[in-house]
This record gives structure tokens, sequence and C-alpha cells, in this order.
């Protein structure tokens, strides 16, 4: 672990206040300047200087110490908001909860807890990323239950990102070792204070800092032995020296930042060098434009040229020709965003990150995944393309991939590239009996696949779909599989079932058809089936029942770090 996941009271960057807002503050006030300068010296100067120039009529009348002054004045009040903000925001991370404090006047609480962990997301926007800052959220269950580190120092935040996750295992420091390790922290500190003469105690320290502990630059300070010169070297020596080592600083920071830029986003130490998918870039612009906005673009192109051709009023054109001009923006920002996609294991979960000037890249720990979709639109399958998405019972609130929210895990792939990430998202489901059956179940159009499927009187409710409409459950895994016109294959762990369900309407009761649905968290991905045999609804029923409950005692994936799964 390391010292930020102490339990001690930490504070975020420095440069956090300017990056949550600070910019946008400047801003205002440059634009509120700009445009009211002169009613602004009106009212503290009394003097009316409409029709000149404001800096002009201030040299004139001899007041500029009063305006630097106003600015000055203005400056450290920005400045000292800043200060206090960046005070008041601290964490810490314990055993059991990361805890954020904040506010100024109006204070707030929040507090994370580790067992209700969804997933813990790295964003890296890209003003912040000038700065060497991330912001970190934690995921968690429930209503906007989400807890915020924004910002830290970007390998300070993927350092934290481990430790929560290995805390979050079930990983503890034992107590003898904790002992250990600070009767060694107190005699490094003993020994330090004993050799630099009026260092202070850490108590003297702390006492200057409020008790809380700040984040210190992994970077050297300027001035360091390397840096100095010799006593008697002479005075431009010394300014030589200094120019060099700030000269050198830069070029240091500046270094840093370009490696931040194009490093991969992920972490080596953490997850394999590779993503076991990459899509290219000719990829990611045909899926943004075979989709159905484009559809929608086309509709409307249609029907601005056939209005303007028989002399239809212009209310069409204002109506519609600004939303085809801003629809470039939506395809600029959907392929940038998906650009980096990458996704691998690592010991502590999935990592899924992408995006090319703000970058993100989040982990879903082992045994957090509700449920699956797999879906292919028609406009994809002649260049057969797939998509991805999940369930989970936390969100980040950043968007993910294409734009899209968080839960798109694969934004456009292969049959390959699907049968890769559905092996790292369902570990343990990737045998080649496995795969054939989710082979089947995206590109079979019914019979005697594996599947139990709709009888033939459902195509009087469903005729295009029914006889892709059926069900499966292999070793705790619940497949459901729906769709003609855009194929969809649903797949449901059933430790993570929260409840199933069988209806029967009078017109299905009548066709004795009857309609299924497994309940997970609240997600895109819908595990339903709207028209099946009643009595092999039944039969799923029952199967679902009982494979939840055995798989539920069974489960120990939210335990990863932990022998046997072993509870903490």
């Amino acid at each position: 672990m390391t010292s930020l996941a102490d339990g001690e009271w930490h504070r975020l960057h420095p440069a956090s206040p300017l990056l949550r807002g600070g910019i946008f503050i400047v801003a205002v006030l440059g634009f509120i300047v700009a445009n009211l300068r002169e009613r602004l010296i009106d009212f503290f100067f009394g003097v009316p200087v409409y029709g000149s120039d404001p800096i002009d009529e201030i040299m004139r009348r001899g007041a500029v110490g009063w305006a630097l002054l106003i600015v000055a004045v203005v400056l450290v009040l920005i400045l000292l908001g800043f200060y206090l903000s960046w005070r008041m925001h601290t964490f810490r991370v314990s055993d059991e909860v990361v805890e954020v404090r904040s506010g100024l006047v109006f204070r707030s609480n929040r507090r994370a807890r580790l067992d209700r962990i969804q997933g813990v997301n790295i964003v890296r926007p890209f003003v912040p990323r000038l700065f060497g800052a991330a912001k970190l959220e934690v995921s968690v269950a429930g209503q906007d239950a989400n807890v915020q580190l924004a910002y830290l120092g970007s390998a300070l935040a993927d350092a934290l990102r481990r430790d929560i996750l290995h805390l979050a295992s079930g990983l503890r420091q034992p107590a003898a070792s904790a002992a250990a390790a600070a009767s060694a922290a107190a005699s490094a500190a003993a020994t330090s204070t004993s050799a630099v003469p009026n260092s202070g105690t850490e108590a003297e320290n702390g006492a200057e800092t409020g008790g809380f502990r700040s984040q210190r630059a992994s970077a050297p300070e300027f001035g360091t032995a390397e840096g100095r010169v010799p006593e008697g070297s002479g005075a431009p020596a010394g300014i030589g020296a200094a120019a060099a080592g700030i000269a050198g600083g830069v070029g240091g920071f500046a270094v840093d930042r370009a490696n931040e830029f194009f490093a991969p986003e992920l972490d080596p130490d953490a997850a394999p060098p590779e993503s076991v998918v990459r899509i290219p870039p000719g990829r990611l612009i045909g899926s943004v434009f075979f989709s159905g906005f484009t559809v929608f673009l086309v509709l409307a192109g249609i029907a601005l040229v056939v209005s303007i051709a028989f002399g239809g009023s212009g209310w069409l054109l204002v109506a519609i020709l600004p939303g085809m001009i801003g629809s470039v923006s939506y395809y600029f920002s959907r392929f940038t965003k998906s650009l980096r996609y990458s996704i691998a294991g690592t010991p502590d979960g999935v990592r899924v990150g992408f995006g090319l000037l703000s970058t993100s890249n989040e982990t879903l720990p082992p045994g957090r995944i509700h449920a699956i979709r797999v879906s292919q639109p028609v406009l994809w399958r002649p260049f057969g393309w797939w998509q991805v998405r999940i369930n989970t019972a936390g969100h980040s609130t950043n968007k993910g991939a294409a734009g899209e929210a968080n839960t798109t895990t694969l934004p456009v792939g292969t049959e390959d590239d699907v049968a890769r990430v559905l092996e790292l998202i369902l570990p343990g489901f990737n045998s080649a009996e496995h795969l054939a059956l989710i082979g089947r179940g995206l590109l079979s159009t019914g019979g005697d696949d594996g599947f139990t499927n709709a009888p033939g009187r459902a195509a009087w409710l469903r005729p295009f779909s029914w006889r892709r409409t059926g069900y499966a459950i292999a070793d705790g895994i619940a497949l459901l599989r729906r769709g003609t016109v855009s194929r969809e294959l649903i797949l449901v762990p059933l430790a993570r079932l929260q409840s199933v369900g069988v209806s029967q309407g009078p017109v299905r009761r009548i066709l004795r058809l009857a309609s299924a649905a497994l309940h997970t968290v609240a997600g895109p991905v819908a595990a339903t089936l709207s028209v099946l045999d009643a009595g092999e609804a039944v039969t799923l029923f029952e199967r679902v029942s009982a494979g939840a409950i055995e798989s539920a005692h069974l489960d120990t994936s939210h335990h990863w770090n932990l022998p046997n799964g072993a509870p903490r």
C-alpha cells in the first residue's frame, strides 16, 4: 500500500481548484471586465469615461496606482479562495471506506464503502493532463453514490486505484506487519530528525498543515545536489547554474507531459502492455457512419430537398439545417472518444481505456457485471460488426467510448473480438463448448442449436424474430437470444440475478405463450424474452431460480484476492 491508503487525511493536487472550475471563473471575469470596463471605472472612480479608452483615461487622471491596487486585491481574493478550497478538500482511504470532505461554507462528507465498489475510473481531461493531474472516480452501488477525487497527480491516481482495489478485494495488512511498519517508520523519522538540525518533529510539521498530509511531487526539486554550485565559484557561475536548473526543470516537465500524452492507456505494471482487442480507425469511422443517426440525417436531408424543390416554406430549413451542421461535431466527438481503445485483464478486474485528447480508463472488479448484451444493428451486418454493453450496479459519471455511457465495453468489433472480451468479463466461461454456444446465439436462425426456442405459433406476435427467440443455461450463465433485424444475445451470470418473472396476458394465454424477464440492476441491458412456450417459461423459471441460489452460494469472485474466496 502507498502512503495515500494509510487511513490518514490527505489533500488533492494543488491545482485542483483551478482545474475544477477556476479556469471558467477566470474566463467569466475576463468577459465581464472586457465588456463592462467603462461602467466599472465609473463605479469605482465616479468619473464617466464613455467614448474614450479606459486605460488612457486612467493614465490621464493619474489613477494607475489605484487601478493596480484593485487588480491586486481581486487576484489576492481569487487566490485566497482557491487556497481555502484546496485546504478544506481532503480525503482518506481506510480499510473500510473511501471518504471525502469538502466545502468552505457548506460542508459535505461523502463515503464509499469498499465492499460496495463497482469500479474505479481514472479520467484525464485535456487541460488537467497539461498539469500532470487526473480525476479518480470510485463507482459505488446506489443512486448518486460515487466519490470523486478531482484532482490527483497522474502517477498517484494510478497507485491509489491499485490500493483501493486491493482493499476492496479483501486484502488487508496484518496487524503485526502494520505495527512493524509503523515502528520502522518511527525509527526512520527519528534518524532523519537527529541527522538534520532544526528540522522539527513530525508533530510540529503536521501542526503547520493542520494535521493533514499533503501530496509531494515525485520530481526532484530545483536546487538539488546536482544543480548546486561549489562555494567561491562566483555570481556568474551561480546565475548560469540556476538558469540551467530552471531550463532543465521546464524541459523535464515538458518531457513528462509529452510522455503522458503518448503513453499507452493501460498501466504496464498492472495490465498486459497490449490490448486484447484493437479497433482500426477505418472500422471506427464506418461504425459511426453506418448508424441510426446517419439514417435520420439522410431522411432529414431528403425532406429538406423535397421541401425546397416544391417551394415549401423556410421553416423546415431553419429547423433542420442547424442540426445537420452540428452533426459534424457529433461524428468527430464519437470518433475521437473511441480512439486508442484498449481492454485487458488485470489482477483486480477488467481494464477498459479509450480517448485521444481526454482519456479514461476504468477497472471493473470481478463479480460486478450483472448482465451483458452483444448486439448487431442491421447496418453493421454486412461487415460482421458487434457491440458489447453491460449492466453494473454503479456507473461512472463520465462518458465512455463513442461518447456513450460507460456501460459500453466494446464499441465495435468482430465476432473474434467479442469472444476475447467475453473471455475477460466472464472468466471460466471460455471453453470450446461455451464459445460454440455463444456463436450459435449470435448467428443461428433457430432450430436444433442448443437453445430452447419459441414455438411456431409465436409467429402471430413475432412474425420475423420468433425463430431466433430462445434461451439456454450453461454453467451458471443464462443466455437469451432474440431479434432478427437487430440481433441480440443477452448473458446473465445467475450469481448476480436479482429475481426472475414470468407473465402471461390474454393474447398469450390464448396462444399458450408467455413472456419471461430476468431482473438485474438497472442499465442498458434488458434480459427479457417476449414470446416463449408457456410450459417452457415455467421450466425456465424453475431452472433459473435453482441456478441463481446455487451460483450465489458458490460465488467468491467479490473476494478475488483472498485464498478460496474466504470471507474477510
